[in-house]
């Protein structure tokens, strides 16, 4: 995943749990603006989510921001 896409997944997830605390859902869309203006970026997060985790629909912000930190240490899950 390249690194802009996990910095934007860090920050979405924070700023929905300092919105609505730790347990808020989301999914792979909350990356993205309405507008899909970067068709690439999202088959990118779409892969990750669905093909590579098999996550549901919605997930925990919180889980989605341990994931993505794991794979900052530990760049061989990238």
């Amino acid at each position: 995943m390249r690194p802009s896409l996990k910095q934007k997944i860090l920050s979405v997830c924070d700023r929905k749990i300092s919105e609505k605390g730790s347990n808020v859902g989301l999914s792979f869309y909350a990356f993205f603006a309405n507008k899909n203006d970067d068709p690439e970026l999202l088959m990118e997060a779409a892969e990750w989510w669905i093909k590579t985790h098999q996550l549901d629909h919605f997930e925990k912000a919180i889980k989605i921001k341990s994931m993505v930190e794991a794979m900052n240490s530990n760049p061989d899950k990238n």
